[in-house]
C-alpha cells in the first residue's frame, strides 16, 4: 500500500509542476485545435492555440464566391484552420454543416447564407452553443443581427453597386450618340435579375436604373426575367429577349457577371461584336472571365465585388472572436461600422483599368 501511495504522490507533484511550466493554458477554444507557435493577434491569452473556423459557402461553383473561398483559405494561414464545405444551395444543406460544426466544438463559424432569412435560426443554435458566427456576402435580417453581439456581417452595399453599375450605360450612353438606335432619346434596355427576392438582386435592379435615370436619360424596359446568377441561364434568357425585341434592345444589365457574360455569349450567336453591331453589356463583380471579357470588348464594364477583401475581413473577424476577443479597426484591418458590419467598396471597372483588377 505505501508503494501505490508513494506512487500517486509522485504523479500528482509532476503533473503540478509540468502545469507549472506551461503557465496560464486557459483558452476559449474548445475544438481541440492543434497547437501553433505563432503568437499572432488573433490568438488570446497566449494560449498558442489556433481556433477552429467552420466555413459554410452557400455553392461552391459560383465564380464570385469560388474568389471569396479562395481568399478565406490564403487569410487563414497562421490564425485559424478552416474547414470549408458547400452547402449545394440547400439550406436544409447547410443546416445540417452549421449542426455539425457545433457538434464538433468548433470555435467559430463563416456561414454565407443559402438564405438570408435563415440566418435567425442559426444564430440561434450559435448563441446557445456560445460559438461566435460572422455572416458573409449575403446580409441577415437586421433583426436577426441584435439577436447576440457575438455577431458580424462582412459584405458590401448592393446599392452601391448598382448605381455604378447604371453610372457604366450613363457614360457609353452619353459618349456614344449611336447608341440610340431609333434616335427616340430613349434607352430600351433588357434586365437579367439574380436570384428572386435576394436583396443585392432587388437593390442592384432598382439602383442601375435609377442611376440612369438620375443622370437625365429616359429608359424603357423591354423585358426583365431571372437568371438566377447563373451563366448559362443568362444565355437562355438572353437568347429569348433578343427573339422577343431582337434589334430593339439597346443595352443589357446583369445583376452579375455570369449572367452578363451568358448574355454576351447569346449575343455573340445573334452576330454582335461582329463588325460595327455591338451591345453595351454591364455586370458586377469583376471576375476573372469578365475582365477578359472586357479586354475582348464584349463587356462594356463590371462592378468590382472585392472577394479578396471580404475574405480575408470575415476569416479575420472569425479568427479574433473565436478567440474571445473584441474586433476592433486595428486587429482586424477593415472599418466596423454598428458595432456589427465590415463593408467593403465597390469599384467601377473597364478596359480602361482592367489591369488594376489583374
Amino acid at each position: 500500500m505505501k508503494k501505490i501511495t508513494s506512487v500517486l504522490l509522485a504523479s500528482a507533484l509532476l503533473g503540478a509542476a509540468l502545469a507549472g511550466c506551461g503557465g496560464n493554458n486557459n483558452s476559449s477554444n474548445s475544438g481541440g485545435a492543434a497547437a501553433t507557435g505563432s503568437g499572432n493577434s488573433a490568438n488570446s491569452g497566449g494560449s498558442g492555440k489556433t481556433p477552429k473556423v467552420g466555413v459554410a459557402i452557400y455553392k461552391f461553383d459560383d465564380t464570385f464566391m469560388t474568389g471569396v473561398r479562395n481568399a478565406i483559405e490564403e487569410s487563414a494561414k497562421g490564425i485559424a484552420e478552416v474547414d470549408i464545405v458547400d452547402s449545394q444551395n440547400s439550406q436544409p444543406t447547410q443546416n445540417d454543416k452549421v449542426d455539425l460544426f457545433l457538434t464538433k466544438k468548433y470555435n467559430g463559424m463563416l456561414i454565407n447564407p443559402v438564405d438570408r432569412t435563415a440566418a435567425g435560426v442559426i444564430i440561434d443554435k450559435a448563441k446557445a452553443a456560445n460559438t461566435p458566427v460572422v455572416f458573409l456576402n449575403r446580409e441577415p435580417l437586421p433583426e436577426d443581427m441584435k439577436k447576440w453581439d457575438k455577431v458580424y456581417y462582412v459584405g458590401a452595399k448592393a446599392e452601391e453597386s448598382g448605381t455604378l453599375e447604371g453610372q457604366l450605360i450613363v457614360d457609353y450612353w452619353k459618349a456614344h450618340p449611336e447608341a440610340d438606335k431609333n434616335k427616340d432619346g430613349v434607352l430600351q434596355y433588357v434586365m437579367l435579375k439574380g436570384e428572386p427576392g435576394h436583396q443585392d438582386a432587388e437593390l442592384r435592379t432598382k439602383y442601375s436604373i435609377q442611376a440612369i435615370e438620375d443622370a437625365g436619360i429616359k429608359v424603357e424596359k423591354l423585358a426583365e426575367d431571372t437568371a438566377m446568377w447563373d451563366r448559362v441561364k443568362g444565355q437562355e434568357k438572353m437568347a429569348a429577349f433578343l427573339g422577343s425585341h431582337g434589334d430593339k434592345i439597346e443595352a443589357v444589365l446583369a445583376n452579375n457577371d455570369d449572367m452578363a457574360l451568358g448574355a454576351i455569349e447569346a449575343l455573340k450567336a445573334a452576330g454582335y461584336f461582329s463588325g460595327d453591331k455591338y451591345m453595351p453589356v454591364v455586370g458586377v463583380d469583376a471576375t476573372a472571365p469578365a475582365v477578359q471579357a472586357l479586354e475582348e470588348g464584349t463587356m462594356l464594364g463590371t462592378v468590382l465585388n472585392d472577394a479578396k477583401s471580404q475574405g480575408k475581413a470575415a476569416i479575420t473577424l472569425a479568427a479574433l472572436l473565436a478567440n474571445g476577443e473584441a474586433p476592433t479597426k486595428d486587429n482586424v484591418g477593415f472599418d466596423i461600422s454598428d458595432n456589427q458590419y465590415v463593408w467593403i467598396s465597390y469599384k467601377k471597372i473597364t478596359k480602361d483599368n482592367a489591369s488594376e483588377v489583374k
